[in-house]
C-alpha cells in the first residue's frame, strides 16, 4: 500500500520545527476508580512520540477513550490518567490540553496530550467544518491509530484530507506492511484460524477467507456450528443451527479448491459452565443431549498443530476454546505453542487472541501481533480501510 511514511520525512530531514499532529490509540482499559488496567496501547505509541520530539517537532498527541457524548464533557471521559501514565513511561510531564479545536500552543521540543477527540461535536460523523479547524493546527498529520482504522471519523479521516502532508505512523504502517505479508502476497500454505461465539460475527471473514487460504480452522461457538453442519450432535452447545447452510456453503467453497475445513475428531464437554465444572474428553461422535462443549480435544488439537507447524503463513482471530478456564484451556494453548513453534509467518489480532498470546508468554514467538480488533477483523473481510484510503489517495497527490 502507497502511504507516505512518518519515518521517510524524518529521515529526510522534513520534520524539524513543523507542528505535528499524531493521532494515537490510546483507548486503554480503566477499573471503577479510573486507574489503567493495562497500558499496552499507550507503550506502542509512544515510539513515534519520542521519534517525533527527537527531530524538534512541535508535538500534539490525542485519543478517544470510551464512548463520550460529543459536546458534554465529562471527568471520566478525560484522558487524565492516559497523561499521567505516559509521562510516568517517557520519564517526562506530559501537559493535557482541554477545549483545543481553535489553537494548540506547543513549541518544537514540546508535547502537549490534546483531550479526548470524541468530545468535540462532529467527531464521529467526520463533520468537514471540524476536519478544516484539526488540519490547521499542524504542518504534519500522523496516523499512527491502527485500532480506529476503519472509521471514518474527523480525527482519522477528515484531517487527513485536509492538512498540507498526511502521513502513516510507525505502528500503522507496521500493520500495513504484516497484513500486506499475511494477504497480499502470503507465502503458502496460508491457514486461517477463525473461532469465536457467533458465525454470524465473523460469516463474511469465513466466507472472504474461504477464497484465499489453504486451511480455514475454526474454534468455539463457530466450530460447533461447522459440526451440525458435518452431520454431527453438540448436545446443548453455543452454536446457530439457522447458520448451518452458511457454514456448508464455507466447507463446499474449500472443498471445490481442494482446501479444507477440519472439522473436531474430540472435544472437551462439561455439564455446565464454570471454571470448577468436570472435564470430560469424548469422540465428536459421542456428544451427549446434556453436554457443553468448551474445548477441541487432544487428538484435534494434535492434527491441527501439525498443520499449523506446516504452514507457510498463519492469520490468527480466536481462542478455539474457553481458555479462561484452565480445564478448557488445552485447545488453545496447544494452538498458541504450535504457532509459536511453526517457521510461517503468523500475524494475530483480536482482544481474546492477544489476551491468549499474553497468557503462554507466546509474545515473541507470534510474528506480528496486530493492535485493532474491528479493523483487524474487517480487512480479514477484504475491506478497505477507510484511513489506509484516505493515506493512499493524499500519497497519490
Amino acid at each position: 500500500m502507497n502511504v507516505i511514511r512518518f519515518n521517510d520525512l524524518i529521515a529526510a530531514g522534513n520534520v524539524a520545527g513543523q507542528r505535528v499532529f499524531i493521532r494515537a490509540d490510546l483507548n486503554v482499559p480503566q477499573d471503577d476508580a479510573g486507574h489503567i488496567t493495562e497500558d499496552t496501547r499507550i507503550r506502542a505509541s509512544i515510539p513515534c512520540i519520542e521519534q517525533a520530539l527527537k527531530a524538534g517537532a512541535a508535538v500534539m498527541v490525542t485519543s478517544h477513550l470510551g464512548r463520550p457524548t460529543e459536546g458534554e464533557f465529562k471527568p471520566e471521559d478525560s484522558l487524565a490518567p492516559v497523561a499521567k501514565r505516559m509521562g510516568e513511561l517517557m520519564g517526562r510531564e506530559v501537559k493535557l490540553v482541554a477545549n483545543w479545536v481553535d489553537g494548540v500552543d506547543v513549541k518544537p521540543g514540546e508535547l502537549v496530550l490534546l483531550e479526548n477527540c470524541r468530545v468535540n461535536k462532529g467527531e464521529k460523523k467526520n463533520n468537514e467544518e471540524l476536519a478544516k479547524k484539526m488540519a490547521a493546527l499542524c504542518d504534519i498529520y500522523v496516523n499512527d491509530a491502527f485500532g480506529t482504522a476503519h472509521r471514518a471519523e474527523g480525527t482519522t479521516y477528515g484531517i487527513a484530507q485536509f492538512a498540507k502532508i498526511a502521513c502513516a505512523g510507525p505502528l500503522l504502517a507496521a500493520e500495513i506492511d504484516a497484513i500486506g505479508q499475511a494477504l497480499s502476497a502470503p507465502k503458502r500454505p496460508l491457514v486461517a484460524i477463525v473461532a469465536g461465539s457467533k458465525v454470524s460475527t465473523k460469516l463474511t471473514i469465513l466466507k472472504a477467507l474461504s477464497e484465499k487460504v489453504d486451511g480455514l480452522i475454526v474454534g468455539g461457538g463457530i466450530a460447533n456450528t461447522f459440526m451440525l453442519a458435518a452431520g454431527l450432535k453438540i448436545g446443548k452447545s453455543l452454536a446457530e443451527p439457522d447458520l448451518v447452510a452458511e457454514a456448508q456453503a464455507v466447507i463446499d467453497a474449500m472443498k471445490a479448491r481442494g482446501a479444507a475445513v477440519p472439522i473436531p475428531v474430540d472435544v472437551v464437554v462439561a455439564k455446565r459452565f464454570a471454571a470448577d465444572a468436570e472435564a470430560t474428553v469424548k469422540d465428536a461422535a459421542d456428544v451427549a443431549e446434556d453436554d457443553l462443549i468448551l474445548d477441541i480435544g487432544p487428538k484435534t488439537a494434535a492434527l491441527l498443530a501439525e498443520q499449523l507447524k506446516a504452514a507457510g503463513t498463519i492469520v490468527w482471530n480466536g481462542p478455539v476454546g474457553v481458555f479462561e478456564f484452565d480445564a478448557f484451556a488445552h485447545g488453545t494453548e496447544t494452538i498458541a505453542r504450535a504457532i509459536a513453534a511453526s517457521p510461517a509467518f503468523s500475524i494475530a489480532g483480536g482482544g481474546d487472541t492477544l489476551a491468549a498470546i499474553a497468557k503462554y508468554g507466546i509474545e515473541k514467538d507470534v510474528g506480528y501481533i496486530s493492535t485493532g480488533g474491528g479493523a483487524f477483523l474487517e480487512i480479514l473481510e477484504g475491506k478497505t480501510l477507510p484511513a489506509f484510503e484516505i493515506l493512499t489517495q493524499r500519497a497519490q497527490g
